[in-house]
């Protein structure tokens, strides 16, 4: 069962606009959460450091284990952000192929209106 990740507004003329959800929303969220979990990777990275002078071999294996964990849930933390960013630009990607062929005119257009609008900003650059 394949479902489209658009939805249909009327537009003034009455011919549909396609609005896709946001990928910019959900890499900031993604981007957020990676955030927090560097700063709290580095926090026990700083505590380690200031408690390892005074670690006898019990307590340094248990730092170790402790480091060793907040490693492996770093890891799986920004695997689960890159299979989610994917995801979702793959359902980005096929809600815009099925908009072109739904309306090949309507997508021409605003390719060329965006062209243009790109043309006239790079030239007043220079």
């Amino acid at each position: 069962m394949q479902t489209k990740t658009f939805t249909s507004e009327p537009d003034t003329n009455g011919h549909g606009v396609a609005s896709t959800p946001s990928a910019v929303a959900a890499a900031a969220a993604g981007q957020s959460r990676a955030a927090g979990e560097f700063h709290s990777f580095l926090a026990d990275i700083e505590d380690l450091i200031t408690t390892m002078t005074s670690l006898t071999g019990e307590d340094l294996a248990r730092a170790k284990a402790k480091l060793t964990e907040r490693v492996a849930t770093a890891k799986k933390s920004v695997e689960e952000m890159g299979g989610a960013i994917a995801s979702q630009a793959r359902k980005s990607a096929t809600a815009t192929n099925d908009y072109v062929h739904e309306n090949p005119w309507q997508a021409i257009g605003i390719g060329a209106a965006v062209g243009l609008l790109l043309g006239f900003v790079l030239a007043r650059r220079e």
